[in-house]
């Protein structure tokens, strides 16, 4: 006797055997048992999920005879009488199916529909099913029409595709759609075990879960690779061999990967992926089981209670568990979305290998954002320098007043030569009252006491080094808007056309919107550098160092930093840049957009106010379509 294979063996013959698709079930045996049967029905879904199988279980319930010969429609078909072993072996007379795929010309349908006026022979009804609908040429689809929508009261068509989207509406109108939908891996695994058990076949829980997995919603292909596994192990499922003969990666290595780049540990990334090249195991495979490794991860961060009682099968769940601790949360999604993007460019790189390292590296040359606010609040205290000693600092005058801006003191290991040296201030009034200035206030801080000496004294070589001596730079800060802050008119006819400021600016705005205009400009900053200088707001700053905000943590890097001070020291300010993250409230950005914002009104107002366009408006109903009126920049 040849062998059947599983697919076959063990393909349902009622609805109670049916897996995974009760919500078809469910209606398809109210209708029977109700007898309120449709003339046309249409089974859709993807490969293996059941569509022949349905449409034959049906046919039988229309025709059952009974055991006693005495049975009538049923929704529990009997499957001892001639009807139903008749559809079961295939020779059932009044039961044709057609497969589309290879007979879809309008011949093939009519020489069908030539049958649909003779009364059934054997059973109660004619039962038409034609496979893969949707292969039908146009003028095939317009031959049935007529009679699908007005069969004779003995003739029922059932049609299969999996691809619905093909099918005319004319047809899909005249039919009940049901959609069989992909089986979940834990209902293919529970239907697997069943039958390998009464196969006698021993199986590995793991090796189950691998085929359940690879099969993607399909049963027949579950039980297709289980036929080829039990092939491939000598009789029965290992998970060795299963993960060997599907080329599936070793969780173990998806594991370390994961494990390393949440440690940052880019070398054993490198060195994982040379395993995995050494071993011949397939890149895509790899990001494959990353994305399912993850997805747990994802789940265990988001609702642990749930995902711990689900994964209590999994051996590996506590690494999982572990790692999902170990990893942030954003961090895991970022990480989910390079695997699952990935995949799609392995076959764009020569070697799929060298692009897998790259789509893994990629994570920590892209930090989430809570590692560069880090990053951003780090650079920000480096403001604040080490402190001198305090017998070597100067306590300040009690006449000043304490200023909301940071002090950036200065050691000075050698006073400068006579010559340079800059005359005394005068000592601070403490009666007079401060001169009025505009914006935030300079914050000063008077010198040590001891004057300087008036001659030249020896050479400097052979001078005793002076103790080291702390100078106050004044600090500038952005500090609130106030009517003293607002940006002042320019000429447009000068020789650098500047943008008003949006309102609300201040003077630390000004200042960075004239730089920043003007590298862009003289296209000294473009792409990334360009955004971090047009998106940021100048804080603070003081000579040799400025301090940035912005809200976007991408453009906190430390690359696009450093190309940002280097166009500034071409135009003569030769500072280092310090960014943190924030809410930015004036940038040049929201400044030309300010300005956008104005032009564009007055545009639209110039337009509305002209008597031609009123003319029209009052005499003849016309409108202005919004969106359609746009300021442009006449030179």
């Amino acid at each position: 006797m040849s062998y059947v294979v599983l697919a076959r063996k063990y393909r349902p013959r009622n609805f109670t055997e049916m897996v995974g698709q009760g919500h078809v079930v469910q209606a398809l045996s109210n209708a029977l048992t109700t007898q309120r049967l449709h003339h046309a029905y249409l089974f859709t879904g993807t490969r293996g999920v059941g569509k022949t199988t349905v449409s034959r279980i049906l046919a039988k319930s229309l025709n059952c005879l009974g055991a006693d010969g005495q049975g009538g429609i049923t929704a529990e078909p009997c499957g001892v009488c001639q009807a139903c072993t008749d559809i079961d072996s295939g020779r059932f007379v009044d039961y044709t199916e057609l497969d589309a795929a290879s007979n879809r010309g309008v011949d093939e349908v009519q020489a069908l529909l030539e049958q649909a006026v003779y009364k059934p022979v054997q059973g109660r009804f004619k039962v038409f099913m034609i496979d893969e609908v949707h292969m039908l040429t146009n003028t095939a689809f317009n031959a049935m029409l007529k009679t699908l929508e007005e069969p004779p009261e003995y003739l029922k068509f059932v049609l299969a595709t999996t691809d619905p989207q093909k099918v005319p509406v004319t047809v899909l109108s005249r039919c009940l759609q049901f959609n069989l939908r992909p089986m979940a891996p834990e209902t293919v695994l529970e239907h697997l075990q069943q039958v390998l058990q009464a196969e006698n076949v021993p199986a590995d829980v793991q090796a189950l879960r691998l085929v359940s997995r690879a099969a993607r919603g399909s049963m027949r292909d579950a039980l297709s690779l289980t036929d080829q596994a039990i092939a491939f192990g000598g009789g029965q499922l290992q998970e060795a061999t299963v993960r060997q003969m599907l080329g599936a990666v070793d969780r173990s290595y998806v594991l370390r990967l994961i494990d390393a780049l949440a440690r940052g540990d880019g070398a054993t990334v490198v060195d994982t992926v040379d395993a995995l090249r050494v071993n011949g195991l397939n890149a895509a495979s790899t990001l494959e089981e990353m994305t399912g490794v993850l997805q747990r991860m994802a789940v265990l961060q988001a609702v642990p209670d749930r995902a711990q009682a689900e994964g209590v099968d999994d051996p590996d769940e506590a690494q999982i568990a572990r790692l999902a601790q170990s990893l942030p949360a954003d961090e895991t999604q970022l990480l989910y979305s390079l695997c699952l993007h990935g995949r799609g460019e392995l076959g764009l790189a020569p070697d799929e290998y060298a692009a897998l390292t790259m789509v893994l590296l990629r994570l920590m040359a892209f930090k989430p954002a809570h590692t560069a606010a880090a990053s951003g609040t780090a650079e920000k205290k480096t403001l604040k320098t080490a402190e001198a000693p305090a017998a070597n600092v100067a306590a300040p005058a009690p006449a000043v007043a304490p200023m909301p801006a940071p002090m950036v003191r200065l050691p000075v290991v050698n006073p400068p030569p006579a010559a340079m040296r800059p005359a005394p201030a005068p000592a601070p009034q403490t009666s007079a009252a401060p001169a009025p200035v505009s914006g935030p206030q300079m914050a000063t801080e008077p010198l040590d006491d001891a004057p300087w000496p008036e001659d030249d004294g020896p050479p400097w070589e052979d001078a005793e080094p002076a103790p080291p001596r702390v100078l106050a730079v004044p600090v500038r800060d952005a500090g609130e808007p106030g009517p003293a802050d607002q940006p002042q008119p320019r000429d447009e006819h000068g020789t650098q056309t500047v943008l008003p400021a949006a309102p609300g600016g201040s003077v630390e705005g000004d200042f960075w919107f004239e730089t920043v205009m003007q590298l862009v400009r003289a296209e000294a900053i473009t792409a990334l550098v360009r955004e971090l200088g047009l998106q940021s707001q100048l804080i603070a700053r003081d000579t040799d160092q400025w301090m940035l905000r912005v809200e976007r943590s991408s453009l906190n890097q430390g690359n696009t930093r450093e190309r940002l001070a280097t166009a500034l020291k071409t135009i003569g300010h030769d500072v280092r840049l310090s960014v943190e993250i924030g809410s930015v409230s004036d940038s040049p950005a929201r400044r030309v957009a300010a300005e956008a914002a104005r032009r564009q009104r007055e545009a639209e107002a110039h337009i509305l106010n002209d008597p031609f366009v009123q003319a029209m408006m009052r005499d003849f109903g016309g409108k202005i379509v919004p969106g359609t009126l746009k300021a442009i920049t006449t030179a």
